[in-house]
């Protein structure tokens, strides 16, 4: 079986380009050490196969449809009608103030909390941007940064970038729950941040109160500083067992605890790149310490736009998960179908299928058949793991993510094509061998 790509130890190296693109597992394994060379995300490189053999993209999670008319009609308003303000000119390096004020009152009405709008609300360039100044205002170099894997890319890249090593705790499945104690057991006096995110991708968990509460108990007996990352706040599914609770409704969590949202998963305008950091005054205030001289402001229109549709979303939160429900649902029955095994997925865009009840191949030749021979696009969790300290037949390395975020005849044809032609293309593979049931359970 091949392992994912191996990746060399981020500091390792001395350039902070290349710290950053070993730390996202972006550099060419083919390159000499000496002159590395940096390849695009694990998201791009999947859309381009897809593109290159005409296959069917349930990697990369975007939705298929775009945001509700009437939030586009908002913005583009916001960009031709003067009426409505200066919206093509520098926002506010906090933000417009229209959309920390309707951050500050959802999270009042959702969560409970009590935010100023002002001191305890900073809008950024998407949560990407909002998930990076917190970690290069935080993450001390020299020290080491925590999260439970599989983990956003760009958690290693920035952790790498500011310095510091990213240490993991993977989530096992089949329910993926965080388990805490291991956490604890991973905290060293090195130790300067964990980096949370629920609901979880790709996994879908969503985090329990309990849990929560004692990851801030960690947190304030150590000193740490805690970035919760709950972009998919808004696309818990029904059937999910648990509600999300942002981190912030822990008592005293703001002492060293920020959450950060984001307009483009909730409202499906991923390329609007609205984010925000809620938490602590003067954690928010460190943090733009860094956030304003990253990208200073961007996007005013879009940000008074989504402004507009946090006070009043118009039932589109509710339609938006039910027609993710739906699409998770067909899509996890076709893979159940398939014997992938599809873990229960209650949040988020995404399904694990695990591959060890077809195949002896890892999760990585099991995608590059996929894309090529089966003409489906996915991506291995591998790639979401720390590479350079992974072990080749630890379970992690045999899940498959697929999108359901999107329409529903783009999924059965999807699986009508992994029926058709996936047995025929893994029996064609020399290293295919046919398991009889998942690794975890041999």
């Amino acid at each position: 079986m091949s392992s994912p790509s191996p990746q060399p130890d981020p500091l390792a190296f001395e350039k902070p380009w290349a710290r950053s693109a070993a730390g996202a597992n972006t550099l060419d394994p083919e390159s000499p050490r000496s002159s590395p060379r940096v390849v695009p995300t694990i998201y791009e490189r999947t859309t381009a196969s897809a593109l290159a053999h005409q296959a069917i993209n349930l990697g990369q999670g975007f939705p298929d449809t775009e945001g509700p008319d009437w939030l586009l009609e908002l913005a583009a308003q916001s960009i031709t009608d003067p009426s409505s303000g200066p919206r093509n000119q520098y926002a506010p390096g906090m933000g417009l103030s229209e959309l920390r004020a309707s951050i500050s009152s959802a999270q009042r009405r959702r969560q409970g909390l009590d935010l100023h709008p002002e001191t305890q609300v900073m809008v950024t360039t998407g949560a990407t941007e909002g998930i990076s100044a917190t970690i290069l205002a935080f993450a001390q170099p020299g020290s080491e940064v925590l999260t439970f894997e599989p983990h956003y890319d760009s958690y290693g890249a920035c952790v790498a970038l500011a310095g510091a090593r990213m240490v993991g705790v993977p989530l096992r499945g089949p329910e993926f729950r965080p388990d805490v104690d291991a956490l604890e057991a991973a905290i060293t006096e090195r130790t300067s941040m964990i980096l949370l995110n629920t609901p979880h991708n790709p996994t879908g968990t969503v985090f329990s109160t309990e849990e929560l509460g004692r990851i801030v108990e960690l947190a304030k007996k150590h000193d740490l500083r805690i970035m919760c990352d709950e972009v998919y706040e808004h696309l818990v599914l029904s059937d999910a067992a648990l509600p999300h609770r942002s981190i912030l409704t822990v008592e005293g969590a703001e002492q060293v605890a920020v959450a950060v949202g984001s307009a483009g998963k909730s409202f499906s305008v991923t390329g609007w790149k609205v984010g925000w950091v809620t938490g602590g005054a003067e954690l928010i205030s460190q943090i733009r310490g860094v956030k304003q001289f990253l990208s200073f402001s961007s996007g005013p229109a879009f940000q008074w736009a989504v402004a507009q549709g946090l006070e009043d979303d118009r039932g589109f939160f509710a339609r938006n998960t039910a027609e993710l429900e739906a699409g998770r649902d067909l899509l996890r029955e076709g893979l159940h179908d398939l014997g992938l095994a599809p873990n229960a997925a209650e949040a988020g865009y995404f399904v694990l299928g695990d591959v060890s009840g077809l195949t002896s191949l890892s999760a990585v030749d099991f995608c590059r058949i996929l894309a090529e021979e089966v003409g489906v696009a996915a991506i291995p969790v591998s790639a979401l793991t720390i590479q350079h300290t992974a072990q080749p037949m630890d379970e992690l390395q045999r899940l498959v993510r697929f999108a359901f975020c999107k329409d529903h005849t783009t999924i059965t044809e999807a699986l009508r094509r992994m029926r058709e032609h996936l047995p025929a293309a893994l029996a064609a593979h020399p290293a295919h061998e046919r398991a009889s049931e998942p690794a975890a359970r041999r």
